[in-house]
């Protein structure tokens, strides 16, 4: 596959802190991408800079091979990166369709087309019913379809979404899944921030690590899982030989009883 995103050495400071820290990886074209990490670890920040909200410290973005550095974010919507926000806030005195609608005017200056494009959107991620409904109506879990479809509406390449399954229960993390699958099939590049770590298992192809700004680990979702720098990351200090310690022990008491004599 060829790379769409290559985030070079990215660096971002607030005064004193450091957010992240010389972070690269690349994502490739139709792939879903992970990047995960404890709670503060800089995938925010990173996100925010990759969509061109924040600017970076130092560093470079490049997109489709094309140095987007200096872009501001409605630039980069243009090239084709959309996102969505950890914290959905809709235009709740709008209709459903007319959220939507407010992506697809990136590309669709006429309304009637706009809108058409946001019924489109809407039936995909599964808002199809409820889009003469008010967005403020919504549950938690139609919320963040929403957010999805206003992105999706822009008619991206590269879909960044950060924590798209926050704050919902199993039955709708596995309702969404498909839907963030089709996205993908319908040939939309995806990078996803996620803590549910059985959507990140399930649905990306590789995964990036971010821990205190830096990452310490990239690969396929079930090396990452057991990589001892990643479980120290989650975990805290000395968790990784710990497990190895208490696998041992477990292997060696299954040796045992596989070994013992019947009673």
């Amino acid at each position: 596959m060829s790379v769409l995103l290559s985030v070079k050495s990215v660096t971002k400071r607030f005064g004193g802190l450091t957010a992240v820290d010389d972070a690269s990886f690349d994502v490739a074209s139709g792939s879903i991408t992970g990047l995960i990490g404890p709670n503060g670890a800089g995938k925010t920040t990173l996100f925010a800079i990759i969509a061109g909200f924040e600017p970076a410290t130092s560093g470079a973005v490049a997109f489709e091979g094309r140095d987007v550095t200096a872009l501001p974010a409605h630039r980069r919507a243009m090239e084709g990166i959309a996102r969505t926000f950890q914290i959905v806030q809709p235009f709740a005195g709008l209709s459903v369709r007319e959220n939507i609608a407010v992506g697809a005017f990136l590309r669709h200056a006429d309304r009637k087309d706009a809108l058409g494009r946001a019924d489109e959107v809407g039936r995909k991620v599964g808002l199809g019913p409820m889009l003469d409904q008010s967005a403020g109506q919504l549950t938690v879990a139609g919320r963040k379809r929403l957010e999805l479809a206003r992105a999706l509406a822009t008619e991206p390449r590269l879909l960044l979404l950060d924590e798209v399954l926050a704050g919902l229960n199993p039955s709708e993390i596995r309702d969404m899944m498909p839907v963030v699958q089709a996205i993908r099939a319908s040939g939309v590049t995806i990078l996803i921030v996620e803590h549910v770590m059985q959507a990140v298992m399930s649905l990306c192809d590789s995964v990036n690590v971010l821990a205190q700004g830096r990452i310490i680990a990239s690969g396929a979702p079930a090396s990452v899982a057991r990589d001892p720098k990643v479980i120290e990351a989650y975990l805290g200090q000395g968790a990784a030989a710990r497990m190895q310690a208490q696998g041992d022990a477990q292997n060696v008491a299954a040796d045992a009883r596989r070994g013992a004599p019947d009673a």
